[in-house]
């Protein structure tokens, strides 16, 4: 597989298709009424530049679980034939009561497999510790972990490239992060795509994503952290909470927005332009 994937590499990927829930379909990138950008958006701009014939689908719909992920999307990514995917699936699930580890992985592992039997370079990444970026998350922290565990073994078994996103501080700063604290910011989702780039080993990536955004932020007091998290789950964990127990999801009614493989670069067509968060960091 490795061999493959740089044979890929050099010759410029030209099917990308992209499955997963609303991190990949850009929530917190823009918006409904402007459109959502994201970092797969952004990823497929990268690919664009190094091969302009690019083609782009993204199957993504916010608030899918992992299985819904498999069960919705999956045969849809094979059937465009895809020479390049990426599947990243399983923090909804996180967040669940519920949550069975061996039941998201599972689903994971099967879209490897079916994607990589098609002769696609399939990658993921890991998430990072929700607890760093939301206290009161604190309690799913050891989820994340064997979440992240069950995500490298898989993709080892199947071949799968992994951006390791978790391991760096980076990633839980809140200036990449938007006001909800479960979606990436701008910022972040351009963090995001450069991490794809370089696990994917592109033209011209490199480990930056990685840096500090500078100045550093200052340490917030007990009382402000209080008030902050107060303020956080009025705001957003009781209507997510809601949504939970009433049986509703963000994803209801939604369908995915590139559902076809088309041209990134269209003439005339900004709707996947990068913006680089080279001056913040």
């Amino acid at each position: 597989m490795a061999a493959d994937h740089e044979h890929r590499t050099a010759a410029a990927y030209s099917r990308y298709v992209a499955l997963g829930d609303s991190q990949t379909e850009g929530v917190g990138d823009g918006d409904d009424h402007t459109g959502l950008r994201g970092w797969a958006d952004r990823l497929a701009d990268q690919l664009a530049a190094i091969n302009s014939d690019l083609h782009y689908a993204n199957l993504a719909v916010r608030g899918k679980l992992a299985g819904q992920v498999h069960d919705e999307q999956l045969d849809a990514a094979v059937a465009l034939r895809p020479d390049l995917a990426t599947v990243v699936a399983g923090v909804n699930d996180l967040l669940r009561p519920g949550f069975d580890a061996d039941e998201v992985a599972g689903h994971l592992d099967s879209m490897f497999a079916a994607l990589t039997a098609e002769g696609a370079v399939v990658a993921t990444m890991t998430f990072p510790d929700v607890a760093r970026i939301t206290p009161l998350a604190r309690p799913v922290s050891g989820r994340v972990t064997e979440l992240n565990q069950r995500i490298r073994e898989s993709a080892a078994r199947h071949g799968v490239i992994v951006a390791e996103t978790a391991d760096h501080a980076v990633v839980t700063d809140p200036r990449l992060w938007s006001s909800d604290r479960l979606h990436a910011g701008p910022l972040g989702h351009q963090r995001i795509a450069e991490a794809m780039g370089y696990a994917l080993q592109l033209p011209g990536a490199d480990d930056s994503w990685t840096h500090p955004l500078l100045p550093a932020l200052p340490h917030p007091g007990a009382a402000s952290t209080v008030i902050n998290e107060l303020r956080w789950a009025t705001t957003f964990l009781g209507p997510w909470l809601k949504r939970r127990l009433t049986g509703r999801s963000s994803g209801d009614g939604r369908t995915a927005k590139r559902p076809q493989l088309g041209p990134v670069r269209d003439s005339g067509d900004t709707s996947l332009r990068t913006i680089s968060d080279r001056s913040h960091s």
